[in-house]
């Protein structure tokens, strides 16, 4: 399988990588012993690019991978993320972008994996209180302290990356990126490639809804944070529910599920594109892994995107504080 690299200099990775996110919180119960199968799995067939954060879990999650990762270190290209903040209990604080809030967190990412090196080191969220050149300078101070290998920014406006990348290279920019939410191929997408920089897919399957098994909110856990996503909320998920057909229609044609078809889509947008599907369990990795033997005609590809066109989707993609936070970014 052709890998495809970070950046113009960045490490080389697995078409897909493995989000961790869930493993530990935000989709229902968790199960240690699954999870790390599941990872381990995932590097016995190939995958490579792990991301987490230091958030996921309160800090739980960078500890699993780590866990998982203790002895085959070689085989990982290991991505967490830093400044947002959530208080001991679990709420919302903010973004903090501040010098020595990048460096303190570092080390504490550094200590929960257990590692020597962070490979890919994201800003979770901009922080528009502070210049994107004082973060990215702190992150680069890291770099040259040996503590981290590439930069990475999430969520970020094209302006932000060009000031981001003037100030030291970033090696990939992460967003939500799948058929029901193509906001970024307007702008942001072709910075990138402007640049050179790796655009690593997050939600690549619409929070599990592009699978086509979520047909009511009721079906999600009580703790599942998608009951209070908006594009989850039974009106918008009715309404979404009728883009679901087309992406069921397709599947049936390519004997794939739904899920396979819209990762398959995703990996045909550029050799710089990488999605993360996030999974807790070996069954959806090993299914979501089939998406890579999917191949579609140029008419096939225009097919799925006339039926996500940007926009399509009801409902906003996070509740109101943090796609307020997000507009605000992506108005710059």
């Amino acid at each position: 399988m052709q890998k495809r690299t970070l950046g113009r200099w960045g490490p080389a990775v697995y078409p897909l990588g493995l989000g961790c996110m869930g493993m530990s919180e935000y989709y229902g119960p968790t199960n240690e012993a699954e999870a790390l199968e599941t990872i381990h799995r995932a590097l016995d067939l190939g995958v490579n690019l792990l991301d987490t954060a230091d958030i996921y879990g309160l800090g739980e999650n960078e500890r699993l991978v780590g866990k998982a990762i203790r002895e085959r270190r070689q085989e990982v290209v290991l991505a967490t993320k830093f400044g947002v903040v959530r208080s001991e209990s679990g709420v919302f604080r903010g973004f903090n972008g501040r010098p020595e809030y990048v460096q303190s967190c570092c080390e504490n990412s550094l200590w929960r994996l257990g590692v020597d090196v962070i490979d890919l080191y994201y800003q979770h969220r901009v922080d528009r209180t502070v210049p994107i050149e004082e973060t990215v300078g702190a992150m680069a101070d890291l770099v040259r302290q040996g503590k981290i290998r590439y930069l990475g920014l999430s969520e970020a406006s094209g302006e932000t990356i060009r000031r981001a990348h003037a100030t030291h290279p970033v090696a990939a920019l992460q967003t939500e990126y799948s058929l029901w939410t193509r906001d970024i191929e307007a702008a942001i997408l072709p910075t990138c490639r402007e640049l050179g920089i790796a655009l690593v897919a997050y939600s690549p399957l619409g929070r599990g809804f592009l699978t086509g098994a979520i047909t009511s909110a009721q079906m999600l856990a009580e703790d599942d944070y998608r009951r209070n996503s908006p594009r989850f909320q039974e009106a918008n998920l009715e309404e979404n529910q009728r883009l679901v057909a087309g992406l069921e229609q397709m599947a049936r044609r390519k004997q794939a599920t739904p899920a396979q078809v819209a990762l398959a889509w995703v990996l045909t947008q550029g050799s710089d594109v990488i999605p993360i599907p996030g999974t807790k369990r070996r069954k959806y990795l090993e299914e979501n892994l089939g998406a890579l033997g999917i191949e579609f005609t140029e008419q096939e590809r225009q097919q799925l995107a006339a039926a996500f066109p940007p926009g399509a989707a009801a409902g906003k993609r996070y509740p109101e504080v943090m796609m307020t936070a997000l507009d605000n970014e992506m108005a710059r």
